[in-house]
């Protein structure tokens, strides 16, 4: 076997686990001999390493399937889809707002064109420092709907939404809150398939589904649109499904105050506040509920550079998260053992980025330092070859179950494009966690909201019911 062959062969050998094969009913052992320049601890070292990488990647593929087959074949639980008329409480509904003169007006018509009874819900919009025409905007839609809309003007304060939240809650006699970024066009049937799950007492917190408004603007957000898809018809109902670990997504949910306050308040110390609520609602006995029919709809991004900055925020603040939780999750009795791991699998989701790329840096390093003598190569040229279509195609084969479960066929043309999602939220979130090691902790990095940047003209349209 030539040289190059020698170290292709460790490459695949080390990505099927580098560990000794034995054939079935042979009488010689089929093993793997490693070898190196630079030593045998330097070689095995590398093996060992991609055997805990693929391990790893092999156990979120088998969560993408598990998802995508409960999707398609499995059980589906609607518990409180059919609640269409009850005694509905108050409930105050939170608008988020920082420099959303674009997009606060659209927000805040809509909600007031919603069927939920009008004395029973105030919309607050919780106006966060804003330095353009939020302000402004707001006050006018506050003349044009006297005593629906009660503005919550912040000027000063620790920066953030949880922070803002936090102070604006203090203002509430409302037994539940419902939140909105200002980007946000609320359905008129969303307010009510929210607070319907709030009859059963248990519930702590409800997440309704997200759909881009702005699908058609370019490739970037078809693509982002692919991913919602998969993100909620997909994972999020799978999770409700299998009686797993919902998540609540920080907007388009709603929040029963008491268990809010039960659980601590708003933590206004972390980025990504929905998150650490999720954890803390969890831990604390309250169950989070995904409600897919309860459908809102969003501006995504519409260049990839604020994309970047959008998606290394949301690994930030995940990763902050699993640094708190995940511990007290594993140890927590009161959940089921699938909780828990579905728990630590969810807060986990974005450090497979920064390990792929260590893969890819260690499959380098194996193909040029490592050689290996293999007696059965042909057998694990075919377990790496499956390995790499099925396991590399388990997250499209999702989006494609999304696709086909929305009935809207066509948009699975895109699927291929998603490479190229994939390796720019790659890059961004190994950006991110490399600036969250290294910079974030330095003297004069302050916390801030780093907001979204919006492109919707101010007189936008108002979605359909």
């Amino acid at each position: 076997m030539g040289n190059h062959s020698q170290r292709a062969a460790g490459l695949m050998g080390a990505a099927l686990g580098c560990l000794p094969w034995r054939a079935w009913g042979a009488t010689e052992a089929a093993s793997v001999r490693l070898a190196s320049p630079m030593g045998s601890t330097w070689a095995w070292g590398l093996a060992g390493g991609m055997t805990l990488l693929l391990g790893l990647l092999a156990v979120y593929t088998l969560r993408h399937y598990l998802f995508s087959i409960n999707r398609l074949f499995g059980t589906q639980r609607h518990p409180y889809a059919s609640i269409v008329s009850a005694d509905w409480p108050r409930v105050t509904i939170f608008v988020a707002a920082h420099n959303e003169e674009a997009v606060i007006a659209g927000c805040l018509e809509n909600l007031m064109g919603v069927d939920y009874p009008p004395d029973r819900m105030l919309v607050v919009p919780v106006n966060d420092r804003s330095s353009d025409r939020t302000r402004e905007i707001i006050d006018e839609c506050v003349a044009r709907h006297p005593g629906r809309i009660r503005p919550f003007h912040r000027t000063g304060g620790k920066p953030g939404k949880a922070a803002a939240l936090k102070d604006a809650t203090e203002t509430v006699d409302t037994d539940f809150i419902i939140v909105f970024d200002a980007d946000y066009l609320p359905s008129r049937g969303l307010i009510r398939r929210l607070m319907a799950p709030f009859t059963d007492p248990e519930v702590g917190a409800v997440m309704g589904r997200v759909i881009p408004d702005n699908v058609g603007a370019n490739l970037l957000t078809r693509l982002l649109d692919l991913e919602r898809s998969g993100g909620y018809q997909v994972d999020q109902q799978a999770r409700m499904n299998l009686g797993l670990v919902p998540q609540y997504g920080g907007t388009v949910g709603g929040i029963r105050l008491s268990a809010l306050r039960a659980v601590g308040g708003w933590h206004d110390d972390v980025l990504a506040e929905d998150t650490d609520l999720t954890y803390r609602l969890l831990l604390g006995g309250w169950r989070t509920v995904y409600h897919n029919r309860a459908e809102c709809y969003e501006e995504v991004p519409q260049n990839w550079a604020v994309r970047v900055r959008q998606i290394k925020r949301w690994a930030k603040g995940h990763n902050q998260a699993m640094v708190r939780h995940s511990l007290g999750l594993l140890r927590c009795r009161g959940l089921s053992l699938t909780e828990r791991l579905d728990g630590v699998l969810l807060l986990g989701v974005y450090l497979m980025a920064p390990l792929l790329m260590l893969g890819w840096v260690i499959s380098l390093l194996m193909y040029f330092t490592v050689t290996a003598q293999v007696t059965t190569p042909a057998l694990l040229l075919l377990a790496f070859m499956g390995h790499s279509a099925l396991g590399n195609f388990a997250a499209f084969f999702e989006i494609a179950a999304a696709v086909h479960l929305d009935r809207s066929h066509q948009r699975v043309r895109l699927l291929a494009f998603n490479w190229l999602g994939f390796l720019v939220s790659a890059v961004a979130i190994f950006r991110g966690v490399l600036e969250q090691v290294l910079l974030d902790r330095l003297p004069g990095k302050g916390f801030q909201w780093d907001k979204t940047v919006r492109y919707r003209a101010p007189a936008s349209r108002q979605t359909p019911a």
